[in-house]
C-alpha cells in the first residue's frame, strides 16, 4: 500500500489527507471536484488528460460512473499468439487500473465516506489500514470497494474443502477459491506427525490443511505482513496457533523439516501492485528460490511438494523443460507426481481473451525427495 501525504481542496484552504493506493502512484498535486453531472466520456476525456477526480455526489451514481468508462475501455479480442494475447490484456488492465484509480473519493478522520447512500467503509478500511489519523483519506474509488468486498468475505467466510471451518481471508491475500491445489493436496500421501514448512503460506490454507491431516507442526512464512496477519488469525480461529507458527519472512525458516511445502505465484512476469504478487513471480524468483533451498531444509527422506500450474509454458513465458532441469540443477527427484485440470471459471469463460490457453491449464503436485 502506498501511504504519502497530500493536500486536497475545500472550502477555506488546501487541507492535507493521507493518499493510499495499492501501486506505487504518487499523491494527486490537485483534484478537481465532481459530482453526478459528470458523464462518463466527460470524464474519461479528463483523466486521460492526467487529473484527479474527486468525486462527491452519490454512492451508485459514482459506482455507475466506474462502470460505464470501464465499458469504454474495453478491448477487442487479440488474435495474435497466446504470448501476444497476454501481453495485449496486461496492458489493458493496466490501463484501466491507470484511468478508473483516478476517480477519488475522501474519507473522513474516522474513514466515513460522506457520500449519499454510501455505505459504512470504516470496518472494511480499519481492516485494511489498521487505526484511525488525525488527516482525512484520499483513495481511488476502485480501490476502496476492493476493500468493500473483501471485507464482506472476511464476514462470511470461505468454504475450503478438507477444512471442518470456513477460512478467514483478509484483503491484498490471495483469495483461494480455485479448488485445483486443495484437491491435488489431498493426494500427497502419509503426513501424520511430520514436522512442516508452508512457504508463502498466504490465508494459512495448506498449512491448516496439513494439521487436519494430522502434522505435527506448521511454521509458515510470507514476505506480506497482511497475509502474516491473515494465517496468524486463522490459526487461532481454527485453535491451533500452538501447532502454526507465521513469522513474516522470506522463503524458508531456520532448520529443517519432514515436508515444505510451496504454492508459488504462477506467472514469471512483474507484479503492477501489491495485490499481484500473489499471482505474478518476477523473473520466477520465489520458484527457484524454493527449489534451491529445499535440500538444505528438508531431513533425512524428507519431501517436498511443489503446486505449480503450467500457465506459463502455454503463454510461452516459460520454455518446454524449464521446470525438470531446474529439478535437476538442484539435485531433487520427482517421487510423485498428480495432475489436474483447471476448474476455475475463467478456463470455462469463452468470452475471456486467453480462453484458448486457460482452458487448457494444469494444476500439477510435484512430491519431491533430495537425489
Amino acid at each position: 500500500m502506498n501511504v504519502t501525504q497530500g493536500r486536497v481542496p475545500d472550502a477555506s484552504d488546501a487541507a492535507p489527507f493521507t493518499w493510499r493506493t495499492e501501486s506505487d502512484t504518487p499523491a494527486p498535486e490537485k483534484l478537481i471536484p465532481v459530482d453526478d453531472s459528470l458523464k462518463a466520456d466527460d470524464a474519461l476525456r479528463l483523466v486521460r488528460k492526467g487529473q484527479y477526480l474527486l468525486y462527491q455526489g452519490d454512492f451508485h451514481n459514482a459506482r455507475q460512473l466506474l462502470g460505464a468508462m470501464g465499458r469504454r475501455l474495453t478491448t477487442q479480442r487479440h488474435s495474435g499468439t497466446p504470448l501476444e494475447a497476454f501481453r495485449a490484456e496486461r496492458r489493458a488492465r493496466a490501463i484501466e487500473h491507470e484511468t478508473l484509480g483516478r476517480i477519488v473519493v475522501e474519507l473522513d478522520a474516522s474513514y466515513k465516506l460522506d457520500l449519499k447512500r454510501a455505505p459504512d467503509v470504516t470496518v472494511a478500511c480499519k481492516q485494511a489500514w489498521g487505526k484511525t489519523s488525525d488527516a482525512r483519506t484520499v483513495v481511488p474509488l476502485k480501490t476502496l470497494l476492493g476493500l468493500v468486498g473483501a471485507a464482506e468475505w472476511r464476514k462470511k467466510g470461505l468454504d475450503v474443502p478438507g477444512l471442518p471451518k470456513k477460512l478467514t481471508p483478509h484483503y491484498g491475500v490471495y483469495l483461494p477459491t480455485r479448488t485445483d491445489y486443495v484437491e491435488l493436496f489431498r493426494r500427497l500421501g502419509e503426513v501424520k506427525g511430520a514436522t512442516c514448512f508452508d512457504i508463502g503460506t498466504g490465508t494459512g490454507v495448506l498449512g491448516l490443511l496439513l494439521l487436519q491431516k494430522g502434522a505435527a507442526s506448521v511454521v509458515g512464512t510470507d514476505i506480506d505482513p497482511r497475509a502474516v496477519a491473515c494465517a496468524q488469525e486463522n490459526a487461532k480461529f481454527f485453535k491451533v496457533s500452538d501447532k502454526f507458527t507465521v513469522v513474516e519472512q522470506p522463503l524458508f525458516p531456520f532448520g529443517r523439516a519432514d515436508l515444505v511445502v510451496c504454492n508459488p505465484p504462477w506467472v514469471p512476469e512483474p507484479p503492477k501492485n501489491r495485490v499481484d504478487r500473489a499471482v505474478f513471480d518476477e523473473g520466477s524468483k520465489m520458484l527457484l528460490g524454493f527449489l534451491e533451498g529445499l535440500p538444505k531444509h528438508l531431513e533425512k527422506n524428507g519431501r517436498g511438494a511443489l503446486i505449480l500450474s503450467n500457465l506459463a509454458e502455454l503463454l510461452g513465458l516459460r520454455e518446454p523443460g524449464f521446470l525438470e532441469a531446474e529439478f535437476e540443477r538442484c539435485l531433487l527427484k520427482v517421487v510423485g507426481r498428480f495432475d489436474m485440470t483447471a476448474k476455475h471459471g475463467k478456463a470455462k469463460d469463452k468470452s475471456d481473451p486467453l480462453h484458448a490457453v486457460r482452458s487448457k491449464e494444469v494444476t500439477t503436485l510435484y512430491v519431491l525427495q533430495v537425489k
